[in-house]
């Protein structure tokens, strides 16, 4: 008998449970929140399709391909059950260009147009003209990672006017939305070049700490930085001290080294940090779910008829499988 599909994944609806089950191919699928996952559930379970614990996939006994509902798959790389079964992983690379890349731009615009100089005046009742501010066009854009994140938010950029430098692990053939292209050990002699450095980077050995105290030190003193990949890519303490002293024209954070960020962390009072919970992705917008489902459903149906399956994760990169 054919192993059934485990949903999940929250937010689903009736048309994507329609779009799910003609991938399935008439096999059984079973919907559930991811907190409500346990033994007996996951016991004829062969596909599953979203984000559960990796304590959870540990209990499984036929499992045999996880889709994730995520880019970053870093807690699933370092899962020996996965690995020692050779089961196939795959991420939702895809669906989240749309969402994070625009709100990147969106953080890029509030930091280099002061709009939190103006809300300030705002609050002060103040009709005050704060000065000269800074604009995307012309501007030197430093891209650390170009997924489908980084890739997004760039094709926007080059629209503005913007001049886009991507850094990428492996040659490869430039974009036509990147101007200049290069590899990751470059980073150094690329860094007081840029006004902005925007990371989207996953969470890896190699990427951690990328962007350390020294490295931060080397941006202009009017550049901004954005990191929407993982927290840990940043050097916390190192950004902290860094804007203390007033070094980098400002930071935008959708994610830290530790989520949640802890109340008492001094990064909450930095003047020119700005902090958000992680919101960049996820669910935020209808488009990104769908394009979740749509994702997995064509990966369904290529696993059940012995196709080739879409982003495939390299277990040592923790980055889909280049082909």
């Amino acid at each position: 008998m054919s192993g059934k599909i485990l949903v999940a994944i929250e937010g689903i609806n009736d048309e994507h449970k329609k779009i799910i089950e003609k991938a399935g191919e008439g096999r059984e699928v079973i919907y559930i929140n991811p907190s409500n996952v346990n033994e007996e559930i996951l016991k004829d379970i062969e596909i599953i399709v979203g984000n559960i614990s990796v304590d959870d996939i540990s209990k499984s006994s036929n499992l045999k391909f996880i889709q994730l509902e995520t880019a970053g798959a870093d807690k699933y790389i370092n899962c020996d059950f996965i690995k020692d079964n050779n089961i196939i992983l795959s991420n939702a690379t895809g669906s989240y260009g749309v969402a994070i890349g625009e709100y990147m731009v969106g953080a890029i615009l509030y930091m280099m147009k002061n709009f939190d100089g103006y809300r300030k005046c705002q609050k002060e009742h103040s009709w005050t003209d704060l000065g000269q501010v800074k604009s995307i066009y012309g501007s030197k854009v430093l891209i650390l990672g170009l997924g489908d994140i980084g890739g997004s938010f760039a094709k926007i950029i080059k629209t503005m006017g913007g001049y886009t430098i991507g850094v990428r692990r492996k040659d490869a053939r430039k974009p036509e939305f990147i101007d200049e292209l290069y590899m990751t050990e470059d980073i150094d002699k690329l860094i007081p070049c840029a006004d902005i450095i925007a990371m989207s980077l996953p969470g890896t050995p190699e990427t951690y700490h990328i962007m350390d105290e020294r490295r931060l030190k080397l941006m202009k003193k009017d550049a901004f930085i954005i990191n929407v990949g993982r927290g840990n890519a940043i050097d916390t303490k190192a950004l902290y001290d860094v804007m203390k002293g007033g070094h980098i024209a400002g930071a935008f954070l959708d994610v830290t080294e530790v989520e949640p960020l802890p109340s008492d962390s001094n990064l909450w009072d930095v003047e020119n940090i700005f902090i958000t919970p992680h919101v960049s992705g996820g669910h935020h917008i209808k488009e990104t779910l769908d394009r979740i489902v749509n994702i997995s459903a064509e990966n369904i149906c290529n696993y059940i008829n012995g196709k080739d399956i879409n982003n495939i994760v390299d277990f040592k990169t923790g980055y889909k499988t280049l082909k």
